[in-house]
Formats: structure tokens, C-alpha cells, sequence
């Protein structure tokens, strides 16, 4: 029985405590939103799939968060 998989919640412009949003804190031409539009543009279709199946263990991180760390990193 296939199960959707579920995502730990990603929420890039969630606000948070100090600052209220990164928003406020980077330049508007900074790399990170680069990288930002360059994964919101990739499709991670062929990824997203081997999420499919038994749930194990916590929720994980969305791919798209994760292949932005990787990139910016």
C-alpha cells in the first residue's frame, strides 16, 4: 500500500523571532536568492518520486530545501 509521504514543513519566508524575516537582513541582490530561483525552477519530479512507500521514522526535510543547502553551500 503506497502512502503520500509528508514533508517536514518548509516555509521560506516564515517569519522569526530576531530578525523578523531574512528578507530584512539581505541585500535584494544577494546569491542566496539566486539559488533560491534557480531551484524553484528545477523540477525534482524524478526525487520527489522516491519519497513514495512505507513512512519511516520522522518526516524529512523537503528536497527543495535541502538541494538549496547543498548548492549555496
Amino acid at each position: 500500500m503506497m502512502t503520500t509521504r509528508t514533508f517536514r514543513p518548509y516555509e521560506p519566508d516564515d517569519l522569526w523571532l530576531l530578525p523578523p524575516s531574512p528578507r530584512d537582513w539581505l541585500p535584494e541582490d544577494h546569491l542566496v536568492y539566486f539559488v533560491a530561483d534557480l531551484v524553484e525552477a528545477l523540477n525534482l519530479d524524478p526525487i520527489l518520486a522516491t519519497y513514495g512507500g512505507v513512512m519511516r521514522g520522522t518526516a524529512p526535510y523537503h528536497p527543495q530545501l535541502l538541494v538549496k543547502v547543498l548548492l549555496y553551500a
